[in-house]
């Protein structure tokens, strides 16, 4: 999908981080904008800094809760007359060992990252098979294939939404609709600030455990959300992003036991 003029974009998560860089460069794009979040300050704020750009809707939607996107779907269709481009973006987590973690912590994080994209791809997708062309983008992440301790919850859902987006692959081959799985490494976003903390390999409390995030975050949520623009017109099926997610994926190709092994270590060892 090389023009991106006059398409119209949903991105979810849109209230910062990724998703509110990917609004701004949709929107610098000629792309119109349906955009959804749970936190309707944030999003509103990143209306309000587009405002006169291009038309947007905007949804307060828990991505969780099926019968909130199917409706945001439906309201999108109805604003907007199409959807071309679908982005499942928003994301949480929680740091905690799994023999620790709640069964409602855990099913917190895996109903908004893996349900969150199901919900958001399955809404549109009967719709986006009537496009000459369409691009569904859900968001993974490195630990969609290299897991890291104290993040079993996140771990699982990423790894579930690898699973789904290739089984996409598979079942779309014969349409116009690309999905690309997106696999970030380190990106400086909120997420961690929005965590629900409980314990790090290398203790400390949320502030310290944020600082040294952002110190090993090496991308920016907006190179992010350039390289994601750029799957979308290049029709990519799978992008990884930053050196470290390159860096992960050559190692886990070569020695995966060993490597999966050595992350955990280190991870410990470096808190």
């Amino acid at each position: 999908m090389e023009d991106l003029k006059n398409k119209v974009a949903v991105v979810t998560g849109a209230g910062s981080g990724i998703g509110r860089q990917l609004a701004h460069q949709l929107a610098k794009a000629g792309a119109e904008l349906v955009l959804a979040d749970v936190a309707e300050k944030k999003m509103q704020q990143t209306v309000g800094e587009l405002h006169g750009q291009t038309k947007i809707t905007s949804h307060v939607v828990d991505v969780s809760k099926k019968d909130q996107v199917y409706a945001m779907a439906d309201a999108a269709l109805k604003a907007h007359g199409q959807v071309d481009i679908v982005i499942n973006n928003a994301g949480v987590t929680v740091l905690q060992p799994l023999d620790e973690v709640s069964q409602e912590d855990f099913e917190w994080v895996m109903n908004v990252n893996f349900w969150g994209v199901v919900h958001g791809t399955l809404a549109f997708l009967k719709h986006l098979k009537t496009r000459p062309e369409a691009s569904v983008v859900n968001i993974s992440s490195v630990n969609g294939f290299i897991p890291f301790p104290n993040n079993g919850p996140y771990n699982c859902s990423k790894y579930a939404v690898y699973g789904f987006n290739e089984t996409l692959h598979q079942e779309l081959a014969d349409t116009g609709i690309v999905v690309t799985s997106v696999h970030p490494g380190g990106i400086r976003t909120d997420i961690i600030r929005n965590a629900k903390v409980h314990a790090s390999p290398g203790g400390g409390d949320k502030n310290e455990i944020v600082g040294r995030f952002d110190n090993m975050a090496r991308t920016s949520a907006e190179d992010a959300a350039k390289a994601i623009i750029g799957a979308i017109r290049g029709k990519k099926k799978k992008l990884l992003i930053g050196l470290d997610a390159y860096a992960m994926d050559i190692a886990k190709r070569l020695v995966p036991e060993e490597f999966v092994g050595f992350v955990g270590m280190m991870t410990k060892r470096l808190g």
